[in-house]
């Protein structure tokens, strides 16, 4: 048995998520809506004579993408010797393709049975990307259909939060963000995860360590001629977070907080509260969950060079 750390990137607008549904009622099936899923399926083309369960590092939900992650998972061949680093990423990859399925799997690389994609990961990078019309409509219109009325470069579907807001203060933003970095509580910015147990309400399990959040300026990945009208349309942003780990939903919080601070639906004494006074009761309705377009796992930390 040998045991294979995959290097992978996704793009997950079509995908429940990266973690495969199990039902211990019913019978093992397989789940090709998720990423997890897929990747179990594409493995079996390798027929190896143990079952295969794949370990992720990192969960993502439906909608976010992930431009590097990690999973690992042992196979045992049939000769007992390892398979060809080269050859499994080459054959995934062509299985992918034939099913035309948005997963690439960047490399492979043998590790010791000891390693654990999840528990040996030091800090996880993600990254939000949003974009702020530069002559959006006025406060006193429909903003919700001018919205559907604004172009939007078609490469940017699903991979960007477009915003019409009438006024937006990226200065603003960028000062209060410092607010998140350290140590705190941050159960305010935890949605209600599906996975139920009393240890996930204990203070403990919600304290985080934010080690960085940079803000600065994004560009478009719209192709020519659309990038020259993308841009002159809107203002990229790239929001990039780094923590070891991360809550339920953290991010898109901190995000969706940060974003209706720009707006002006809150102040900063609205995020102070919700930083400090630690509780689902605490956080304010005027903010709205981000997208998930927008995010994107960007880099999966290992202190050794796994990737």
């Amino acid at each position: 048995m040998h045991r294979y750390l995959l290097n992978i990137s996704y793009i997950g607008t079509t995908f429940r998520g990266i973690q495969k549904t199990v039902n211990k009622l019913e019978q093992s099936r397989l789940d090709t809506q998720s990423i997890q899923g897929c990747l179990e399926l594409a493995l079996r083309v390798f027929h190896p004579t143990n079952e295969i369960q794949t370990v992720l590092s990192s969960r993502t939900d439906a909608g976010v993408h992930a431009i590097h992650s990690t999973v690992h998972v042992d196979l045992e061949r049939p000769n007992g010797q390892p398979y060809d680093n080269a050859i499994l990423v080459g054959v995934l990859n062509r299985t992918f393709a034939k099913q035309r399925l948005p997963i690439r799997v960047l490399s492979s690389q043998l590790v010791a049975d000891s390693f654990h994609c999840r528990y040996h990961a030091t800090g996880r990078t993600y990254l939000y990307r949003f974009a702020v019309a530069k002559d959006p409509p006025s406060a006193d219109e429909n903003l919700r259909n001018k919205a559907y009325e604004a172009y939007i470069p078609v490469e940017e579907i699903d991979r960007c939060y477009f915003l019409q807001s009438p006024s937006f203060d990226i200065e603003r933003v960028q000062a209060a963000a410092r607010m998140f970095i350290g140590v705190h509580d941050f159960r305010t910015f935890m949605s209600v995860s599906r996975q139920k147990g009393p240890s996930r309400d204990h203070p403990m399990f919600t304290v985080r360590k934010v080690d960085e959040i940079n803000i600065r300026p994004g560009r478009s990945l719209a192709l020519a001629p659309n990038a020259s009208l993308a841009s002159e349309t809107y203002n990229y942003w790239d929001i990039e977070i780094k923590a070891k780990s991360f809550l339920y939903k953290q991010v898109r919080r901190i995000v969706g907080a940060l974003i209706a601070l720009g707006n002006g639906r809150i102040d900063e004494r609205c995020l102070y509260q919700m930083l400090t006074i630690p509780s689902k009761n605490s956080w304010d309705h005027r903010v709205l969950l981000a997208p998930a377009c927008g995010l994107y796992l960007c880099r999966v930390h290992y202190r050794d060079t796994f990737n």
